[in-house]
């Protein structure tokens, strides 16, 4: 997962951020233990194909989505979507009513075809540089029966 999110990061944000920003993005040196106390405290699935992980995304319990990663080969194939359908169910089935991420510039716009609202731009300094990314709100509609929309209430 940790080699996903370099990759990912390296090449797919690379149309939206300079070389040192990615560099101080995603170092190549994650704290694996840190990494995966993270993600044991939170909802954490994981995407494989033929036994390769192809994506992975993790919720807090206040409807916080801290990562949504997919791997580089593996774009616009459904997996985040599929991810982050499953994990804002999985919220909403916990009463969660409201969703927030802080996403890429790169992710704003599947942040917003998911009903995602821009609230403000946030500046984060890693390793001496600055990344902008902004903060992300969705309110979740919640039906009688509390099921997730189905493709066809979109």
């Amino acid at each position: 997962m940790a080699k996903l999110f370099y990759d990912t990061v390296h090449t797919v944000n690379s149309r939206d951020y300079a070389k040192e920003q990615l560099n101080a993005w995603a170092t190549g040196n994650v704290d694996i233990d840190a990494w995966n106390s993270s993600l044991m405290a939170h909802n954490t699935l994981i995407a494989e194909i033929d036994g390769l992980i192809v994506g992975f995304a993790d919720m807090d319990d206040t409807g916080y989505l801290d990562r949504l990663y997919v791997h580089k080969d593996y774009q616009r194939r459904g997996i985040a979507l599929a991810l982050l359908k499953q994990l804002e169910l999985s919220a909403q089935k916990a009463g969660i009513s409201s969703f927030t991420t802080h996403a890429s510039i790169t992710a704003i716009p599947f942040f917003e075809k998911q009903g995602y609202k821009v609230v403000a731009e946030n500046r984060v300094v890693r390793n001496g540089v600055t990344l902008l990314n902004y903060k992300m709100v969705k309110n979740a509609t919640v039906s009688k029966d509390k099921s997730y929309p189905s493709d066809n209430d979109k």
